[in-house]
């Protein structure tokens, strides 16, 4: 019945092609620093393209991992992912943002180990963080997360009550994030903050009917 949930991404998308410019219009605008958007495993660029384009329409430079399809952990992804950072802090101003999507966000988080003094923050989407080692704690790191997660059990996506970490719950498919509505309410208004100034999570006032009211356990 979980698995059959997930089949919930094909009307997130239509709600996704029906909101997008509305949702534009009513976002903060970006400050132009770079966001590297690292699919889940089993997907690439391809998966991201909602995310990356509606980003780049609130004035960040956006890009993809540039690695193909995520097939996990090896030497040439860590290489890769490297790179993309070097190249990304030359796109924009300033440290980078990742959004990192499912073993995304498990990808997100080594980077800002490796990386601390590059990496601006760190959104991830229903991630499976479980024990992983959170990134740096000058990195801010929002988890995003469903309890009909069919895909992730949604409680390994929580991070620890720490400083600048936090966990906000939309509802939606986990194969839908990268194009669920509310999931980019979050992660606009996360990139908008200015950096060394962060604040926990706040749905605005027209966007509240999407998120649930329950706190996680």
């Amino acid at each position: 019945m979980l698995l059959a949930r997930e089949a919930r991404t094909a009307p997130e998308l239509a709600a996704f092609i029906a909101t997008a410019a509305p949702l534009v219009q009513r976002s903060p605008r970006g400050d132009g620093h770079a966001v590297i958007a690292l699919p889940g495993l089993g997907g690439g660029d391809g998966s991201t393209i909602p995310l990356r384009w509606f980003l780049d329409r609130l004035g960040y430079r956006t890009t993809g991992w540039g690695l193909g399809t995520n097939r996990g952990f090896s030497g040439a992804v860590r290489a890769g992912l490297d790179d993309a950072v070097r190249a990304a802090r030359q796109l924009g101003v300033g440290p980078v943002s990742l959004v990192g999507w499912s073993l995304g966000g498990v990808h997100a988080v080594e980077l800002a180990r490796r990386h601390p003094g590059d990496i601006r923050g760190i959104v991830s989407l229903g991630s499976p963080l479980g024990r992983l080692p959170g990134p740096p704690p000058n990195v801010p790191m929002t988890s995003v997360f469903s309890r009909s997660d069919a895909i992730v059990p949604w409680r390994a996506s929580l991070l620890p009550g720490e400083a600048r970490r936090e966990n906000v719950e939309v509802r939606g498919s986990h194969l839908g994030l990268g194009h669920n509505t509310a999931v980019l309410v979050v992660v606009a208004d996360r990139l908008a903050q200015r950096q060394y100034a962060w604040r926990r999570f706040e749905p605005p006032s027209w966007a509240r009917r999407w998120f649930p009211s329950a706190t996680p356990s």
